[in-house]
C-alpha cells in the first residue's frame, strides 16, 4: 500500500519546485507562501530541502514522525527535513560515504533548529544501548552549553548563534555513533562590551544573573556587569545549562571556575578609570573605585596591585630594549574592554576543547556525518568587520554550494549515461577573490595594512582599498578612481560598498584596524598567567615570562580566512546535503509571510538558479522499480504484475502510452523525465486509473456479498428443509405405532412382558454357576478352602514392618510365614527390588549418570583382565585433573584447544632411545590427543592418530575415555607385548607376583629380548 503523504499525493502546491510549472520568481514565491499557510514549511529543490522558520510549534516532529519517515525513499513522502537526515544517514551507513549537511540562511531563519532537528533525529534511528546512549546523550547536550555561551537575542533573532559551528559525528561500522569533533568560528567577543541598540549580551550573563540576591546593584553598561553576584552564582544557571554541562562530562570544579571567570567578566565592567595629571604635562590613568577591582581579583587570585599597574602602564619590548609608557583614560577603556573580550572569547575556545575531550573517538576513525550551523549573510544598518567577515564566510558558503550542485548534477548524469546540457549561473568566485586574493585581496590589504609601520588607521586603510581595488566591478568607494561614485551621497566618505551575491552591502570602515589586529597588551597577559586560577595559565600562556615571543601574533582576518579555508577543503571530501533556511518575516510572529523579504532571500541564495540547474537536463528522476510500481496499472502489460526486469517494463509501459521520446531518457538504473507536464500527465492518468479501479474492486465486492448473502440463504433452506423433513417422518412413525398397539390388544403386551423377565433370570443364574465353576478348576486341589481374609491382611503388615533399605545392594527379605505363599513372596521380593532400582536411578543427576556410565565401560573393559582394576572402582572419574579453564599455568594452552577437554593430566612419556620418563601434559578430546610441555604449556603433539608410550597413574580412566572417544573400538590388553627400542625390540611379558614383591611393580631383564614385569596380587 502506499503512503497517503507521497510527495505527488494529495499535494498542497508543488512540493518539488523542479515540478513547478511555469517556473518564474512570481510563482515560486506563491507556492512557497500557499504551502506556509497551510502549515507546509518544508520544500524541495530535487535533493535541496527549503525551511521556512514558522515561528510556532508544529506537531511534525513527533517519535510517530521519526518512525514514518525511517528508510523511505527520500521523495515517497511529503517534504521535511527528516527525509534529509534519513537520506544522508543510510547512505553513511549503508554506502560508506562520508556526509555533511550545509544549513545556511540569514540571522532568525531558523538554521540552529533546523541542526537540532537534525542530530535528534539521527539520534532516534541508530543503535540502542548503554554506550551509544551515552554518546547520543553527550552529542545532543553539547548544543545547549555553546548555546548559553555562544548565542544572544538579537532583533532579528531571540536565540542567535553568535558563532559559527561545524560538528564532525563519528560512526563505527553498524550506523553506531562514536563520538565527535567540533569546530568553532569567529565567536562575535565584540558583543561583550557592545551590544547595537535592541540586542542583548550573550545568555549565560542573564542565566548567571538570574540566580543574584541584588539584582538592582546592576550598572547598565554594555558588559552588564554585577556587583554581589557570586552570592546568587548557581541557581539561574543550574536551571539551564549546569546539567548539560554535566553530561557532556564537565566536573563540579570545572563548572566553577567557568562560573567564576564569567563573574570575572562582569566585575570587569564595573571597573572606571579618571585621569591624574603628572609632572611631565601627561595624564595617566587611575582605577576610580577600587571594590570592583578587588571583587574581580579575588575571583581569579591576581594580585590587586599588579592589574591596577597593568591598566596604568604599559611596557614595550624591542629586543634587549623595554620601554614603560602610562596610558590614558581612554586607552585604559580600551584595555579594559580588550581584556573582557579576550577573557570571553578565549574561555569559549577551552569549552569547545573540552567538549572535544569528553566526545572525542579513541582509536581511528570510521564514517562521518558533518553537520554546519554558521551565521547567515547579514546586512545591517551599521556593518562592520564582524559583519564583513560573517558575509565573506556565506560567500565562500555560496561558491561551494554551486560547484557541488553542479558537480553533483552532471556526475549523475554521466553516471547514468545521459547527456548534459550546461546552463549559464552567476558565479561569485570573482567576488571571493576580491576579499581574499593573497597579493589585492581586502583581507591582504588589511593584514599588510596593520603590520606596516608608521601611522595605520582607518582612512589609510581605506585609501589603500580606493587605489587598488578602485577598476573591480564588486567593489565601489565615494573616494575612489571611479568617476561614477563621486556623487552617490548613498555612499558617505568613510564607508565602501561591496556587490554580493546576497546584494549590496554598505560597510563602514571605522574599527577594522583595531579589530582586525586584536591586540592584548603583553602586561595584562603576564597578569592573567600569574594568577592562581586554574585556568588562567591555559587561557594565557603568551604571558608566561619565561616564554617571551616578540612575534606579532597573527590578526584576526588571517586567522579566520585559514579556518574557512581548512573548512572548504573538509566539506569537499563529503557528500553535500542542502537545507536552505528562509525568514517569512521581520517580525518573529507566527502566519505572516512578507512576500518582498522572502524574495530577497530566494534571490540571494540562489534558489531560482538551484531550479533551473536541476531543470537543465531533466526535471525528474526515479528509479525504475517505484516507477514501475507506481504506474504499472497504466498499461495491460504491465499490470498487475510484471515478470522481467524493471527497465524493460517501464520501456513498454511508456510505449503503450505514446510518450514522445524526446520527453524521457532511460537512464542505467533511473528513468529521467523532460518536462514536468509529462510528469503530471503520468498523475493525472493514474489518479484517473485509480478511481476505475476502485470502482472495479467495489463491483467486485458488492458482487461477492450478494452471491455470499444468495448461498447463505440457499444452505439455510436445504438445512430447513431436511429437519422439517425429518420431523415429518418421525410423527407418521408413531403414529403408525399407536394404531398397532391398538390392534394386538393388551393382553398381548402383557404376555411379551412375562417372556423377557423370564430370559433375564436364566441368563443372571447362568452367569453365577460358570463364575462358581471356573474358581473351582483354577484353585488348587489342597487348597480347595478359602483362605481367611484376617490371615492375607496379617501378612501384608507384618511385610510393611519388615521391609529392607531402599539400597539396591541390601540383598535382605523377611521370611515366608505361611507356605501357600511361596509364590507370591517371591514375586513380591522381585517386585520390590526393581522398584527401590528405578528410585535409585531417578536420584542420579546427568553428571552422575555419565561417571557411572564411564564405570561400567571400565568394567566391561578391564574386569578379571587388570590387575590394578579392583582398586580402581571406589575412584571416581573426575577427568580435568590439571584445571584447564581456572589455572593461569595453562590458560594460553586451553586457548589452543578449540574442542571440548575430555581428560587433562600429567602422564610419563617413556623415551624409546634410553627408557626413560619425561612429564607431559596429556589432553584428550573427542577428535584429537594433545601432549605438551609440562613446564611452559608449550604443544608437542596434536593428532588423532599415533604410536606413543606412555606410563600414567590414570590408566584404568586414560583408557576408558580413551576408548569412548574413539566409539567403543576393539581393545587387546595383552599379558605379552613387543616395544621397539632404538634399532631392537623388546619383548614386555606381565607376570603375577608374589607377597615378597610388596605393592609395587618390579622388572627383571631376562636376555637382550625379554623384560619381564612382575605385577603384585590384589
Amino acid at each position: 500500500m502506499e503512503a497517503k503523504t507521497s510527495l505527488l499525493d494529495n499535494m498542497i502546491g508543488v512540493g518539488d519546485m523542479v515540478l513547478l510549472e511555469p517556473l518564474t520568481e512570481e510563482s515560486f514565491i506563491n507556492n512557497l507562501k500557499n504551502r506556509f499557510d497551510h502549515s507546509e514549511i518544508y520544500t524541495y529543490i530535487g535533493s535541496v530541502v527549503i525551511s521556512l522558520n514558522p515561528y510556532r510549534p508544529l506537531p511534525i516532529y513527533t517519535a510517530d514522525k521519526v518512525e514514518e519517515y525511517r528508510n523511505r525513499n527520500f521523495y515517497e513522502l511529503s517534504p521535511h527535513i527528516y527525509a534529509l537526515a534519513d537520506e544522508a544517514y543510510r547512505s553513511l551507513r549503508d554506502q560508506d560515504k562520508d556526509q555533511c549537511i550545509l544549513i545556511t540562511g540569514e540571522s532568525g531563519a531558523g538554521k540552529t533548529e533546523a541542526s537540532k532537528l537534525v542530530m535528534s533525529y539521527v539520534a532516534a534511528v541508530c543503535g540502542k544501548g548503554q554506550e551509544v546512549n551515552k554518546v547520543k546523550e553527550q552529542l545532543l547536550q553539547s548544543n545547549p552549553v555553546l548555546e548559553a555561551f555562544g548565542n544572544a537575542k538579537t532583533v532579528r533573532n531571540d536565540n542567535s548563534s553568535r558563532f559559527g559551528k561545524y560538528m564532525d559525528i563519528e560512526f563505527d561500522f553498524k550506523g553506531d555513533p562514536l563520538g565527535g569533533v567540533i569546530s568553532n568560528y569567529l565567536l562575535e567577543k565584540s558583543r561583550v562590551v557592545k551590544q547595537p541598540r535592541g540586542e542583548r549580551n550573550f545568555h549565560i550573563f542573564y542565566q548567571l544573573l538570574s540566580g543574584s540576591v541584588h539584582p538592582s546593584q546592576y550598572t547598565p553598561i554594555n558588559i552588564n556587569p554585577s556587583k554581589h553576584v557570586i552570592g546568587g552564582l548557581h541557581h539561574g544557571f543550574r536551571l539551564v545549562s549546569q546539567n548539560a554541562m554535566q553530561i557532556v562530562g564537565f566536573m563540579e570544579d570545572e563548572v566553577q571556575s567557568v562560573l567564576e571567570l564569567v563573574a570575572a567578566i562582569l566585575k570587569l565592567g564595573n571597573i572606571e578609570f579618571k585621569p591624574e595629571s603628572r609632572v611631565n604635562g601627561f595624564d595617566e590613568s587611575r582605577v576610580k573605585d577600587k571594590n570592583d577591582l578587588k571583587e574581580m581579583c579575588e575571583l581569579l587570585g591576581i594580585e590587586q596591585s599588579a592589574l591596577e599597574r597593568a591598566f596604568s602602564f604599559r611596557t614595550v619590548e624591542a629586543r634587549l630594549d623595554k620601554v614603560s609608557t602610562t596610558l590614558n583614560v581612554a586607552q585604559a577603556y580600551y584595555a579594559r574592554d580588550a581584556l573582557a573580550k579576550n577573557l570571553y572569547s578565549r574561555l569559549f575556545s577551552w569549552l569547545v576543547t573540552r567538549i572535544n575531550e569528553s566526545i572525542k573517538v579513541r582509536g581511528l576513525r570510521k564514517k562521518v556525518m558533518g553537520v554546519l550551523d554558521i551565521y547567515g549573510f547579514e546586512i545591517f544598518e551599521d556593518n562592520s568587520f564582524e559583519q564583513f567577515i560573517i558575509n565573506y564566510c556565506n560567500e565562500k558558503l555560496q561558491q561551494i554550494f554551486i560547484e557541488l550542485t553542479l558537480r553533483e548534477e552532471q556526475e549523475e548524469y554521466v553516471r547514468e549515461g545521459i547527456e548534459w546540457t550546461n546552463i549559464e549561473y552567476f558565479n561569485n568566485a570573482i567576488i571571493c577573490d576580491l576579499i581574499e586574493n593573497n597579493q589585492n585581496g581586502i583581507l591582504a590589504m588589511l593584514d599588510e595594512e596593520c603590520l606596516r609601520p608608521g601611522t595605520v588607521t582607518d582612512e589609510t586603510f581605506l585609501d589603500k582599498l580606493n587605489t587598488i581595488c578602485a577598476d573591480h566591478q564588486h567593489f565601489e568607494s565615494r573616494l575612489s578612481k571611479n568617476s561614477k561614485f563621486l556623487t552617490d551621497h548613498t555612499l558617505p566618505h568613510n564607508c565602501f560598498r561591496i556587490q554580493h551575491y546576497a546584494g549590496k552591502v554598505l560597510y563602514r570602515v571605522e574599527g577594522f584596524v583595531d579589530k582586525n589586529n586584536d591586540l592584548l597588551y603583553r602586561d595584562l597577559s603576564q597578569v592573567m598567567f600569574k594568577a592562581n586560577h586554574s585556568l588562567m595559565k591555559l587561557l594565557f600562556p603568551e604571558g608566561n615570562p619565561n616564554k617571551v615571543n616578540l612575534k606579532r601574533p597573527p590578526t584576526a582576518g588571517f586567522q579566520f580566512r585559514a579556518s574557512v579555508g581548512t573548512l572548504m577543503k573538509n566539506l569537499l571530501t563529503k557528500n553535500p546535503n542542502y537545507i536552505r533556511c528562509i525568514k517569512p518575516n521581520d517580525k518573529k510572529a507566527a502566519h505572516i509571510f512578507t512576500e518582498s523579504l522572502v524574495c530577497h532571500q530566494v534571490r540571494y541564495l540562489g534558489l531560482m538558479e538551484n531550479v533551473r540547474v536541476r531543470r537543465a537536463g531533466y526535471a525528474f528522476r526515479q528509479a525504475y522499480e517505484p516507477c514501475l510500481e507506481r504506474y504499472k496499472m497504466l498499461c495491460k502489460q504491465t499490470w498487475p504484475h510484471w515478470k522481467g526486469p524493471a527497465r524493460e517494463g517501464v520501456e513498454v509501459l511508456l510505449t503503450d502510452l505514446q510518450i514522445p521520446n524526446e520527453e524521457f531518457s532511460y537512464g542505467r538504473s533511473k528513468i529521467f523525465i523532460r518536462n514536468p507536464r509529462t510528469l503530471f500527465t503520468l498523475e493525472n492518468k493514474r489518479a484517473q486509473c485509480l478511481e476505475d479501479l476502485a470502482t472495479l474492486i467495489q463491483k467486485i465486492y458488492r458482487g461477492w456479498k450478494r452471491r455470499t448473502e444468495f448461498l447463505l440463504m440457499k444452505r439455510s433452506q436445504v438445512v430447513v428443509a431436511a429437519w422439517y423433513r425429518r420431523y415429518a417422518v418421525r410423527c407418521s412413525l408413531i403414529l403408525f405405532l399407536l394404531m398397532s398397539l391398538e390392534d394386538t390388544g393388551f393382553l398381548c403386551a402383557r404376555k411379551i412382558l412375562r417372556e423377557l423377565k423370564y430370559q433375564k433370570r436364566c441368563q443372571e443364574a447362568v452367569t453365577t454357576i460358570a463364575a462358581y465353576w471356573h474358581g473351582t478348576q483354577v484353585r488348587p486341589p489342597r487348597y480347595k478352602t478359602c483362605i481367611p481374609p484376617f490371615q492375607m491382611q496379617k501378612y501384608f503388615l507384618e511385610l510393611k514392618k519388615t521391609l529392607p533399605s531402599m539400597s539396591p545392594i541390601d540383598k535382605s527379605w523377611p521370611a515366608r510365614p505361611y507356605l501357600f505363599l511361596e509364590g507370591a513372596h517371591t514375586e513380591l521380593r522381585r517386585i520390590f527390588h526393581l522398584w527401590r532400582c528405578k528410585k535409585y536411578r531417578e536420584q542420579f543427576t546427568e553428571q552422575k549418570k555419565a561417571i557411572f556410565e564411564e564405570k561400567l565401560e571400565a568394567s566391561e573393559i578391564f574386569k578379571d583382565k587388570k590387575t590394578l582394576y579392583p582398586s580402581s572402582v571406589g575412584q571416581p572419574f573426575k577427568g580435568d585433573y590439571l584445571e584447564m579453564k581456572t589455572n593461569p599455568r595453562y590458560q594460553k594452552l586451553n586457548n589452543l584447544v578449540e574442542e571440548k577437554v575430555i581428560l587433562a593430566d600429567i602422564v610419563n612419556k617413556i623415551n624409546r632411545a634410553n627408557g626413560k620418563g619425561a612429564p607431559r601434559v596429556f589432553l584428550l578430546t573427542k577428535i584429537n590427543l594433545v601432549l605438551a610441555d609440562h613446564k611452559t604449556g608449550q604443544m608437542k603433539v596434536r593428532t588423532a592418530k599415533g604410536d606413543f608410550l606412555l606410563s600414567s597413574e590414570r590408566l584404568i580412566e586414560i583408557i576408558t575415555k580413551l576408548h569412548l572417544s574413539m566409539f567403543r573400538a576393539t581393545l587387546f590388553i595383552p599379558l605379552r607385548f613387543l616395544v621397539q627400542f632404538k634399532q631392537d625390540k623388546v619383548c614386555v611379558k606381565f607376570l603375577q607376583g608374589g607377597p615378597k614383591n610388596g605393592n609395587s611393580a618390579t622388572c627383571k631383564r631376562k636376555n637382550n629380548r625379554l623384560l619381564e614385569v612382575s605385577v603384585p596380587s590384589p
